[in-house]
């Protein structure tokens, strides 16, 4: 995959665990707004996709779950998945795993925060890869908390900025940074989480 061309300083910028849009020339977030703004134009498919998956979870499971994904703040690349969460009681989790075994497989056990962990799952609708995490219901709160945060203090200007910068990353092939580079995002708003990404 051929490097992208960039006026940025992506190792700065990684340092700096955020990417500043006054920082772009004009012309590479011009780029950048372009980039973003092609992702949007898919919208419409990918949350009629998350509407049903959202439906779907809720049939499983009885519990309404939440976007806690790059598309949920407007983040996300054209490879993106879709990444919904729902808070579940720790002690009913052999119940959970049993309503979901016939739907979903199971990806493995996250930690989330020093003393927590989430169970995650993945299926598959239109194409789209889908994963659940299960988290803690105290956790779930946590998390809705930090959405409702990100997207009252995130501006438009700064997820173009961060879209573009994940995408350099991504096509440069610095495939460590970009996973870290996914979560900052997370780290920035929520920092008592530990968002391992998953594998």
């Amino acid at each position: 995959m051929a490097d992208v061309p960039t006026s940025l300083d992506l190792d700065a910028i990684l340092v700096a665990r955020w990417a500043d849009p006054s920082l772009f020339t004009a012309e590479e977030f011009d780029r950048a707004e372009r980039f973003w703004q092609a992702r949007r134009a898919q919208d419409d498919r990918l949350l009629a996709v998350r509407a049903r998956a959202a439906q779907q979870i809720t049939a499983w499971t009885g519990r309404v779950p939440r976007d806690v994904g790059s598309l949920g703040i407007q983040t996300n690349l054209e490879t993106s998945d879709l990444d919904l969460g729902i808070g579940y009681p720790v002690a009913d989790q052999e119940q959970l795993m049993a309503a979901l075994a016939g739907h979903t497989a199971f990806l493995g056990e996250r930690k989330t925060r020093f003393d927590t962990s989430r169970l995650v799952f993945g299926f598959v609708d239109e194409g789209v890869e889908i994963d659940l995490s299960a988290l803690t219901e105290e956790d779930f709160v946590v998390a809705c908390r930090m959405l409702e945060e990100i997207a009252a203090g995130m501006s438009e200007q700064e997820r173009i900025a961060h879209t573009w910068v994940k995408y350099l990353l991504r096509n440069a092939g610095r495939l460590e940074d970009y996973a870290t580079w996914k979560l900052v995002t997370y780290a920035r708003f929520c920092p008592e989480f530990n968002w391992v990404p998953i594998t």
